[in-house]
């Protein structure tokens, strides 16, 4: 195969540790991955972080300077026979010249926890030194058994600083195959291509191949202008993955950004989420949830209009659907917050496990046969349409083993104020019948 035919930036892939750009929080000299590799003495380690930030150059790069046989699979394609097979090669070497093998498995979270287990006697015995990496969250997707054994190291997005110097060092770069010296590319149109890279150094590689590649050649020199940019770029999204991680993130911003009363940070965060592909009926039913959640009987028209924005979208689809969607995000980002309704119901929640099956009061229970009644259920109850202001003051309704409870602390915003009010004064009430 051609060098040019290897894309970019697989051609462009660094080749020493001092050449990899980003990831200073692991690699300045004295950090602990620079460490591992420097005193020659690596350990197995899962790399996690967004693409194109490193994680299989690392893994090469780890193997290449500490003089360890390097080998490499992908979750996506490997299977369990493939990963006996490298691991049955590692055993050989070792048994041959003493040496360990760096096993790289790529999107490691790919694998099912016995798939994964297959690792752990070899980690043990010291033939392999793992090297997984992935793009989600190790706590949820590698089994503690594994992760045990492994250090964790966060990879970062790159800064558009660092992809902006990737362009540079690219356009220089002897493997790029073109002469330098006729290309010019003005530092503004850099930046814009840094950001629709996302942070992505293979990304931004990708699509400076295909910039020079659809820029004409005009008298031996490659202008690059804004329009062939913005036609190479146009296709690009932000990075938005359907479940994973930066999915949890983005509805935890949308999320804290009603509660925190932002609108505008609400109706950022919900337009990079449908920007990216979300589906507006999951979003729809994240902000009925944030409705409750959060807002509660502060302004309970925070509730129907979230379910009436799920109904708009359900019946009228997109754009209409995620404008009524939007309205409703809105809404709930100036409203009342409170947070009482959800609070009370999990206070309840925990009582109503510990509780066991506690007895329903003799009064509070149904009586719908002759039976029931000669035996006294419901007969000392009170009924509150007959009693002063309809309220049955120093009824209980809790077990009898079991003291009252009050589970709800209305706040002082919108309605609960009045909401408030009225159970101080019903509260007032039974304290003088109990006198």
């Amino acid at each position: 195969m051609a060098k040019q035919d290897i894309p970019l930036a697989a051609r462009l892939r660094p080749k020493k540790l001092e050449d990899l750009i980003g990831q200073d929080h692991l690699l300045a000299k004295g950090k602990p991955l620079w460490q591992a590799i420097h005193s020659g003495t690596p350990h197995s380690m899962i790399f996690w972080g967004p693409p194109g930030t490193g994680k299989t150059t690392l893994a090469k790069l780890l193997a290449e300077q500490t003089h360890i046989a390097f080998t490499s699979l992908s979750a996506v394609t490997s299977g369990v026979k493939d990963v006996r097979e490298a691991i049955e090669k590692a055993i050989q070497l070792k048994a041959k010249t003493a040496q360990q093998t760096v096993l790289f498995v790529d999107e490691v979270h790919r694998f099912n926890k016995s798939q994964q287990d297959i690792f752990l006697p070899f980690i043990e015995e010291g033939v392999i030194i793992f090297v997984g990496a992935t793009t989600e969250n190790p706590s949820f997707e590698i089994n503690n058994a594994l992760l045990s054994r492994c250090r964790v190291y966060v990879l970062k997005a790159l800064t558009e600083e660092d992809i902006v110097m990737i362009i540079d060092r690219a356009l220089s770069h002897p493997l790029l195959g073109i002469d330098p010296n006729p290309i010019f590319f003005d530092l503004e149109l850099k930046k814009q291509l840094a950001q629709a890279a996302d942070g992505d150094a293979r990304r931004v590689l990708n699509l400076l191949e295909l910039l020079l590649t659809h820029t004409p050649t005009d008298n031996n020199q490659i202008i690059i202008n804004e329009n062939t940019l913005k036609q190479v770029v146009s296709g690009t999204l932000n990075r938005f993955d359907k479940g994973g991680d930066i999915f949890h993130d983005q509805i935890s911003a949308l999320h804290k950004s009603v509660r925190g009363s932002s609108p505008d940070g609400a109706l950022y965060w919900f337009a990079r989420m449908i920007n990216g592909g979300c589906d507006p009926l999951y979003i729809a039913r994240r902000v009925v949830r944030m409705a409750t959640e959060d807002i509660g009987n502060a302004d309970p028209k925070a509730l129907q209009l979230a379910l009436n924005a799920w109904e708009v979208q359900e019946r009228l689809g997109s754009p209409e659907g995620e404008l009524a969607i939007a309205q409703a995000i809105v809404y709930m980002a100036i409203a009342p917050k409170s947070n009482a309704v959800y609070m009370a119901y999990k206070a309840a929640l925990q009582d109503a496990e510990r509780s066991g099956s506690l007895e329903v009061p003799i009064h509070l229970r149904n009586a719908p046969t002759k039976l029931m009644k000669s035996l006294g259920h419901g007969s000392a109850y009170r009924y509150d349409h007959d009693e002063p202001g309809a309220f049955a003051a120093g009824q209980t309704y809790f077990p009898e083993k079991m003291r009252e409870k009050i589970y709800y602390q209305p706040v002082e915003r919108g309605l609960e104020i009045k909401i408030k009010e009225k159970l101080e004064r019903l509260r007032l009430l039974v304290a003088e019948h109990s006198t």
